[in-house]
């Protein structure tokens, strides 16, 4: 790694911060956000305030832990994604650590800002966000569960305002759990290549995902009615490139498919907020979706 640090010397300063930028991955913390509106509108709440700090919350808790993903991977990057900042030399592993320490610091702290509830979820977040980055992310089970568990809790840091709303409807985690599940699963062969097994595994993940979408209708509280346009949507544009990486597990089939699978979590989320908080708000969350994609022209998702 002496090396790289040697060669970032050759960068000049804007190349160096546009390289910390793309650790980021500003399109991939959009979705995070969409997560906490969703959240936020399980809890019917109309103070902006506490919504306000656990977006920044959010902000740092996922910028935080892509952050050391690529810190962690760096040796491993440096083989098979050469052209990431960490092994270019755009980037130092000194560097990424503290930014990624940091944003990680801001997160707890804003979640703070709202409950010590809020911010307890907030530090088991990062812990796990570190803990895959470090050892489960190429785990074959852990690794996609461990992953989901981060976004789960992301949901409920968005509840968190409300807490005993939490204790109430924490099974609304299992949702993103099981989605991200099935991104993570298959993105295993966004390299090299991957299994057809894997991706009817995904495909089931999802298939039990928008099960559990239809299944919200139950709670006297879920207006399907609201949700059904954004599910219809939902699944339109996420089924297709999942069927595709399955039936041809090509390493750029599987990256698109990864690709689409982490913009439309904004998807799943706005279908969630509309049947709490109404189409209009599920339209709010959307509305994120623009954003993710135009920041994921100019910054890698994956």
């Amino acid at each position: 790694m002496s090396i790289s640090l040697d060669r970032q010397q050759n960068y000049s300063v804007r190349d160096r911060i546009w390289a910390y930028l793309q650790i980021i991955r500003p399109a991939n913390i959009v979705t995070a956000w969409a997560d906490i509106l969703t959240g936020f509108a399980v809890t019917s709440l109309d103070n902006p305030l506490p919504l306000a700090w656990l977006l920044l919350a959010t902000t740092g808790l996922y910028g935080g832990g892509v952050v050391f993903n690529d810190v962690f991977d760096a040796e491993l990057d440096a083989q098979e994604r050469p052209e990431r900042p960490i092994p270019t030399g755009r980037a130092s592993i000194r560097g990424a650590t503290i930014l990624g320490s940091s944003l990680l610091i801001v997160g707890v702290v804003a979640a703070a800002q709202v409950s010590l509830f809020s911010a307890l979820i907030a530090a088991s977040i990062a812990l796990a966000a570190l803990v895959y980055d470090a050892w489960n992310k190429h785990h074959p089970i852990l690794g996609p569960l461990n992953m989901g568990c981060c976004r789960g809790g992301n949901l409920l840091l968005g509840m968190s305002a409300f807490p005993l709303l939490v204790r109430e409807c924490w099974f609304l985690a299992l949702i993103p759990i099981l989605y991200i599940a099935a991104i993570t699963a298959i993105s295993r062969g966004e390299v090299h290549g991957g299994k057809s097994s894997t991706g009817k595994v995904a495909l089931l993940l999802l298939a039990i995902v928008l099960g559990g979408l239809i299944a919200l209708g139950l709670l006297p509280n879920y207006f399907v009615v609201a949700a059904l346009p954004f599910l219809v949507l939902f699944a339109g544009r996420v089924l297709p490139p999942f069927i595709r990486a399955t039936y041809d597990p090509s390493a750029d089939t599987i990256r698109k498919a990864v690709k689409t699978g982490v913009l439309s979590l904004i998807l799943l989320d706005a279908t969630v907020a509309a049947g709490f908080a109404g189409w209009l708000y599920g339209l709010l969350v959307l509305g994120l979706l623009l954003v993710s994609m135009g920041l994921a022209k100019l910054f890698a998702v994956t």
